[in-house]
């Protein structure tokens, strides 16, 4: 599988190896590194093990490389990033800044998948038109 994840400010590589690198901090200031799978619908993450949060903790994502937030204009809980696929086309990914809940969006043009059993929650504030 060929696909990279990059950052929509420095357009830096986020993925390395069989994951998705990011800076995570949360509402206390607490701040970390996570890992997400690559695989978009898999919410395995990894994290150290000293870094805490709880389920239903709003997360704030940003890049590990330029450190710019990765908030999204669609809606506040939503991060964005840039998927790359082996055929070069460009997607734009939407995921969840919740812990736990399961909602990715990947939109390209007026043409969206969503993965995750919380998807329902944001859809409805996507307007494909002006994601690009």
């Amino acid at each position: 599988m060929n696909i990279n994840y990059i950052c929509p400010h420095c357009n830096g590589y986020l993925s390395l190896n069989d994951c998705v690198i990011f800076s995570v901090r949360t509402a206390e200031f607490k701040v970390g590194l996570i890992s997400l799978h690559p695989d978009l619908g898999n919410y395995t993450i990894k994290k150290h093990p000293g870094f805490e949060f709880d389920e239903g903790q709003e997360l704030e994502f940003f890049c590990p490389i330029c450190h710019s937030e990765l908030d999204s204009d669609v809606h506040k809980r939503l991060a964005r990033i840039i998927m790359i696929d082996e055929n070069l086309n460009e997607f734009v990914v939407l995921f969840s800044r919740i812990a736990g809940e399961e909602s990715t969006y990947k939109i390209i043009g007026e043409t969206m998948e969503i993965f995750g059993d919380d998807s329902a929650e944001y859809i409805d504030f996507i307007n494909l038109s002006t994601i690009f």
